[in-house]
């Protein structure tokens, strides 16, 4: 790992040190500034050339534009310091919910954000769970998508849940579902989910018994956890016993945090790829658990040669 430099953006500071500190190595010290108009002033403060350099940064709440100028000014910089190579490690990929033309007259904005990361001088992409495995195909680099399944199943058995069902709110979800509860023992539901709008869905069915059953839903994301919460309605209506909830990425925006805090279910456990809020790590629902590890063992595999998909065997 000599040759290796890490750089981190402003979104998520904690998770990177525990990466850094995970594999051995101090954070390249960096200025992310501002001009007195907002433009954004950025300098990597030390010698990177001929170095291999990951740029750590989600792309995520509170400033989602903002993280993307970061990281783009982050892998310009770096390319015209003559990086020899540039990995961008993106816990949490954003615009990743437009990836193809539902509507007429809109963008697929994730192939947008794809060729901008190129454009700057990116050769490979880390992620965890995108929203759709389509979206590795809009880089002509690798593109390695990790699951954070091993983390969430090793918390998941702890808890020792008897009679549990795993639950997917909609069609999209059916393979992540699937794989967990084939890893726990448990049987499987979905969701006939159909969305209107933005940030609005409504559950018409339940595909599966759930009745008398602890129900695990899972997801890659909770947003506004309107899905979540049209869910937990429909699960209880067809008599689910009691309901956790399981997702990689804690977006929680608008109403989120008062619509869990209001839910009947009995824990929310999430991820760090994108920081909690203070009000959300205050909530007694919502566990957060640390994937530096398996970002730090797969940043390992990527610049020793190793198999990144090899973590998961």
């Amino acid at each position: 790992m000599k040759n290796t430099k890490l750089i981190s953006g402003s979104s998520i500071p904690a998770l990177s040190a525990e990466i850094a500190k995970k594999l051995g190595i101090r954070l390249t010290r960096t200025r992310i500034a501002r001009f007195s108009d907002g433009e954004l002033d950025i300098q990597i403060l030390e010698n990177i050339r001929n170095k291999d350099v990951f740029l750590l940064q989600s792309t995520c709440v509170p400033d989602v534009n903002k993280h993307y100028m970061e990281l783009f000014l982050l892998a310009d910089a770096a390319k015209r310091a003559s990086a020899k190579s540039i990995t961008v490690v993106m816990p949490y990929y954003g615009y990743c919910r437009q990836d193809r033309k539902k509507f007429g007259r809109v963008p697929i904005s994730a192939r947008t954000m794809a060729d901008l990361l190129t454009a700057t001088g990116v050769k490979r992409i880390l992620t965890i769970d995108l929203h759709a495995g389509q979206i590795q195909g809009f880089f002509n680099g690798p593109v390695d998508n990790i699951y954070a399944s091993k983390a969430q199943l090793t918390n998941i058995r702890r808890k020792r849940l008897k009679n549990l069902v795993v639950y997917s709110p909609d069609a999209g979800g059916t393979d992540r579902a699937r794989a967990f509860a084939k890893r726990l023992g448990a049987g499987l539901a979905l969701g006939d989910k159909r969305r209107e709008k933005k940030n609005q869905a409504e559950i018409l069915h339940i595909i599966g018994n759930v009745k008398g059953k602890i129900v695990l839903m899972l997801d890659d994301m909770a947003d506004t956890f309107g899905s979540m919460e049209e869910s937990v309605k429909a699960l209880l209506e067809q008599g689910a016993k009691k309901i956790y909830a399981c997702v990689t990425h804690a977006v929680l925006s608008g109403p989120a945090l008062a619509r869990i805090e209001a839910s009947p279910i009995t824990e929310l456990l999430v991820t760090n790829t994108i920081p909690l809020s203070p009000e959300a790590m205050a909530m007694e629902k919502i566990r957060s658990i640390s994937i530096a590890g398996l970002l730090a063992d797969a940043i390992r595999r990527i610049q020793n040669g190793g198999s990144v998909s090899g973590l998961f065997d």
